[in-house]
């Protein structure tokens, strides 16, 4: 999957959902069909390819559990939360759905999601130490990661080499190094390639870059784990690519990044990097028409820590109300270890958080997700942690650091008032003021 970044929090059913969740206990989304079989519902959201495989993926597993029926319930990611909120309010959510770092905590505090730890027939044993945890709160496993993914930069070796610039080497290149290497490119093209797209709008690159700080973007108790002078200090790398033309002007960023993926200016041929997802590398590969590779991020090598970090996917979680909780953990058994569903997956939920089913399928992947892999194995020695669940709230984030990206970007706000109010909304929306 690609981490889809979220447009906006569950705003819509919010306040249904609080009011309501205390309910799902006892009301669940499957059924006893006439003929005896147990009847599951799985929710999830995607595209048609994703509904497609996943659709094959489930044809399998009845005919290996004849005794239960997997009833698909898809949409697409902007309405996904929303009929989830409401179904789940109205006691009638999935038994198995799909749940994102942003809104775990959301269903997994107010009891909407069943203990994974204590259910029959699902074996966690072989999910990547790295992320085995990623879904416990407070001792309890609401969700169990489908796969990894690692916040990178993509470069394009072709527009390095148009612009007589050398590929850095990402085992030492340090901040300073990615700041005067993209206002480099952007001069030695006559700016026909810009050196780097901006990466103030995903608040993942902050994630790193606290990390470096021996900080974090959240903390256990879902609180902001990172120092105003920290995040300063990122608005301003931001302000300085601005100033010395190392990345698009503001308007032009707006543009691309409503673009999405697909926009990017690697995806266009008109950048040398930028920032993605390891899983989004064989789409904008295609978009592109070049070999793009995959570097670690500056800094890694000079910061208190090492910043980078394993994210799940995605979570598979099970409804706390389902009437046929073993049941729904034979599924997620299924999709979680069983090679059968990985063979048709692939790295669509990114690449499988099974370690021995992620070594299954690596010499069936297309040649870029391959390079993704290798690229996992590569810096899976230097990763030394992952990150506590998001607060609730934390859906909102990515719209504000959109919206605080841009103020600044046109110059309405200083990189510090810009990490001021970033701070501010964040604790606004997140309730951890």
């Amino acid at each position: 999957m690609s981490p889809v970044k979220p447009r906006r929090p569950l705003a819509l059913a919010a306040t249904a959902l609080a009011l309501a969740l205390a309910s799902t206990a006892c009301a669940g989304g499957g059924s006893d069909s006439e003929d005896g079989v147990v009847e599951l519902r799985y929710s999830w959201w995607g595209a048609d390819d994703r509904h497609s495989t996943l659709q094959q993926v489930i044809d399998i597993f009845e005919a290996q559990n004849p005794d239960i029926r997997i009833v698909g319930d898809y949409t697409d990611w902007g309405s996904y939360w929303d009929k989830l909120a409401t179904s789940t309010a109205a006691g009638d959510a999935p038994d198995i759905m799909m749940q994102e770092e942003r809104y775990l905590r959301e269903y997994g505090d107010r009891g909407a999601l069943a203990d994974l730890s204590e259910l029959e027939g699902l074996d966690l044993s072989k999910v990547d130490p790295l992320v085995a945890e990623s879904g416990d709160l407070d001792g309890v496993t609401y969700g169990i990661a489908s796969g990894v993914n690692a916040y990178a930069i993509l470069a394009d070796p072709a527009a390095f080499e148009a612009a007589g610039v050398e590929l850095p080497d990402d085992t030492t290149w340090t901040w300073e190094d990615y700041i005067a290497l993209s206002a480099e490119i952007t001069e030695a093209s006559g700016g026909d390639i810009v050196g780097t797209q901006s990466m103030a709008y995903n608040e993942s690159g902050f994630q790193i870059f606290a990390r470096q700080h021996g900080e974090n973007l959240y903390a256990e108790d879902g609180s902001l784990g990172f120092s105003e002078e920290t995040l300063t200090a990122w608005f301003e790398m931001t302000q300085e690519l601005l100033d010395n033309g190392g990345q698009p002007e503001a308007s032009q960023s707006v543009e691309i990044e409503a673009g999405g993926p697909d926009q990017s200016v690697i995806s266009a041929g008109t950048g040398a990097m930028a920032h993605f997802w390891t899983n989004q590398l064989g789409g904008i590969t295609e978009s592109s028409g070049s070999e793009i590779e995959l570097l670690r991020y500056p800094g890694e090598s000079t910061g208190d820590r090492t910043g980078m970090y394993f994210k799940p996917a995605m979570f598979y979680s099970v409804s706390a109300g389902s009437d046929h909780p073993e049941e729904a953990a034979r599924f997620v058994d299924f999709m979680l270890n069983g090679t059968d569903a990985a063979e048709l997956i692939l790295s669509d939920l990114g690449l499988p958080a099974n370690v021995d089913v992620r070594g299954h399928i690596l010499s069936s992947l297309p040649p870029a997700d391959e390079r993704s892999a290798v690229f996992l194995s590569e810096i899976e020695g230097d990763i030394v942690d992952g990150n506590p669940p998001p607060p609730i709230g934390a859906g909102q984030v990515v719209e504000i650091t959109k919206r605080v990206t841009d103020a600044m970007a046109f110059g309405d706000l200083t990189p510090e008032e810009a990490a001021q109010q970033w701070i501010s909304e964040v604790e606004s929306a997140t309730g951890t003021q």
